[in-house]
């Protein structure tokens, strides 16, 4: 494992945070408080932003590439990436033209990471059927890949016109945009990535990373077999750092819970328990705690799945206050980095990673 060149993101979905007066701010504030967290991340070092898209009350960014153009003018090394785009529910000529568009404004530092989105919202939203489902991201993955090469594109399917010979612009100064696919563990899904040739970035919000190894060993197999580039592999999980193990639980507790049962109740879980929680943090995918055991952590996840990427998403604790965030980016950067890379130095990966 060459630990100089692991790459760390943080990940956001424009999460409405708290102001010291402890209300929650509005969705313009947020966008804006999403904005001051990554130019702090390029500050102090953190390689990449990747914000979501969601339709939701709880989160502030449905345009994330608008949001990152932004963060463009105000950073000057920080990749900027989408975390992710719902291709299903998009048009995959808008699509690339915005993020093209984006790839000028920062001089080549914008990446795409494309998903079918963990929400539905966007569908009805923008007039598509959920029935369709499976057909729109398979037609629409399918043309996106074909407007990489920047070329005239000949396409036909059945969820949008047909195109005979179209060239879209702007080009993208390098001719290829960085392009990834968010997974969150369907063999099916993996195989597809693979099949493109586009990188894999892994959706870990639960359970232990070694369930993913699998996968990981999956797409390298495919990847070999369809004669595609097996990229290194990225992940991305929730994360909080502050100074001690009980300061980051107590301050991402609260609104985690709060994010989590009001998702849940939509999808039929339980309301969460505080036990579960802390199993989760103490052996699951939440990174919370002091950057000793953040550190700790992502290293073992880092060495379990042979990562190349690791990206925290740093405000899923939903109501946190801005404040402690913003100390989150800082402390992730300043210290739990260069501490991940510290600790894959003095052990590589084990003998059972995936390769």
């Amino acid at each position: 494992m060459d630990v100089s060149r692991i790459e760390f993101g943080i990940d956001s979905f424009g999460d409405r945070p708290r102001n010291d007066r402890g209300e929650i701010v509005s969705h313009a504030e947020a966008i804006r408080a999403a904005v001051t967290e990554a130019v702090l991340a390029d500050q102090v070092g953190i390689d990449v932003v990747a914000l979501g898209e969601h339709h939701r009350p709880e989160y502030a960014i449905s345009s994330p590439e608008t949001v990152l153009a932004g963060i463009a003018t105000a950073t000057r090394r920080i990749r900027l990436a989408s975390g992710v785009t719902v291709l299903s529910s998009d048009d995959p000529v808008r699509v690339f033209q915005r993020f093209a568009t984006l790839d000028a404004l920062s001089e080549g530092r914008a990446e795409v990471i494309l998903g079918r989105g963990s929400f539905t919202e966007s569908f009805p939203l923008f007039g598509y059927d959920l029935k369709d489902y499976e057909v729109l991201f398979e037609e629409k993955i399918d043309l996106f890949h074909r407007l990489l090469d920047e070329k005239p594109v000949t396409w036909e399917g059945t969820t949008r016109a047909a195109l005979h010979d179209a060239d879209v612009y702007p080009k993208t100064e390098s001719g290829r945009l960085n392009t990834w696919v968010g997974v969150g563990g369907t063999p099916q899904s993996i195989l597809r990535t693979a099949h493109y040739g586009f990188r894999l970035m892994l959706a870990i919000i639960g359970g232990a990373p070694d369930r993913f190894a699998p996968y990981v060993d999956l797409y390298r197999r495919a990847s070999e077999e369809f004669g595609t580039d097996a990229r290194p592999v990225g992940m991305h999980s929730p994360g909080f750092v502050a100074t001690t193990d009980e300061e980051a639980r107590e301050l991402f507790y609260p609104g985690y819970r709060e994010i989590r049962d009001r998702i849940g109740a939509l999808r039929g879980w339980p309301p969460i328990r505080r036990e579960e929680f802390d199993a989760e943090v103490a052996r699951g995918s939440l990174y919370v705690g002091s950057v000793e055991t953040v550190a700790a952590k992502i290293a073992h996840a880092i060495r379990t799945l042979d990562a190349g990427r690791f990206d925290m998403i740093y405000s899923a604790a939903g109501t946190v206050s801005a404040t402690a965030r913003l100390r989150s980016v800082e402390l992730y950067g300043t210290q739990v980095i260069p501490r991940v890379r510290e600790l894959l130095a003095e052990q590589p990966a084990a003998a059972g990673a995936a390769r």
